[in-house]
This record gives structure tokens, sequence and C-alpha cells, in this order.
């Protein structure tokens, strides 16, 4: 049984950081496809980040150059480093699993991805 398991969200002022982990059981995470996704208040659920088992890495653009994704293959958990945040990254975060990745073309799409976590909340305030 897969499970996917998130923490680190929380309340945060404009320009600050946080880290965001998602613990993986049942699933090896340097194996699979992994990634983050996020849904906002008025908004649906977008791609973030995602990180394959080759090391190839997609990342939106409205987080380029602020956010930082990258996985530990001892402890089997994927960690999203968010600096710089904005009040638009408030949201749910999601993370994202995919042991088959061989025929997935587009990282950041949520119908390329089976498992999913149940979130955790990120508030960033002005």
């Amino acid at each position: 049984q897969v499970q996917l398991v998130e923490s680190g969200g929380g309340s945060v002022q404009a320009g600050g950081s946080l880290t965001l982990s998602c613990a993986a059981s049942g699933l090896t995470v340097g194996t699979s496809l992994m990634a983050w996704f996020r849904q906002g208040p008025h908004t649906e659920r977008e791609g973030v980040a995602a990180l394959d088992s080759d090391g190839t890495r997609r990342v939106a653009d409205s987080v380029k150059g602020r956010f930082i994704i990258s996985k530990d293959d001892v402890e089997n958990t994927l960690y999203l480093q968010m600096s710089m945040l904005k009040p638009e990254d408030t949201g749910a975060y999601f993370c994202a699993a995919e042991p088959d990745s061989d025929y997935v073309i587009n990282l950041l799409e949520e119908y390329e991805y089976k498992y999913w976590g149940q979130g955790t909340q990120v508030t960033v305030s002005s």
C-alpha cells in the first residue's frame, strides 16, 4: 500500500522560507517520478515542480528561481525548499508519485500521477 505523507506547511510572511517534506512508503522515491502540486483558494490544482528518477527536473515558471525540488533516497523522502515566498504561493501543497514514468510526457500535469498525499497548507501573508 502506497502512502505519501506531507509535512512542513505553515504560516509565513512574504519573503520568508519553508521546506515541505513528503515521506513515502510502499514505493521507492529514487526510482519514481515525484512531484509537488498546489491548489490555491481560488485556483485549480497546478504542478509546481517534478523530479524524475533520471534526475530530470521541471519547475513551473511561477516558482522558478525560488523553489527547489530534491529527494533523499535513504530517507525515501521528497522535499520542496521554498524561498522568497509570495502571498500568491498560498495554498494546499500535495505530493504526487508515479512509479512507472516510461510513458509520462507532461511532468507537471496531475493526470500523469497515480498516487497522492493528503496535502499540507502553506499560508503566506503580505
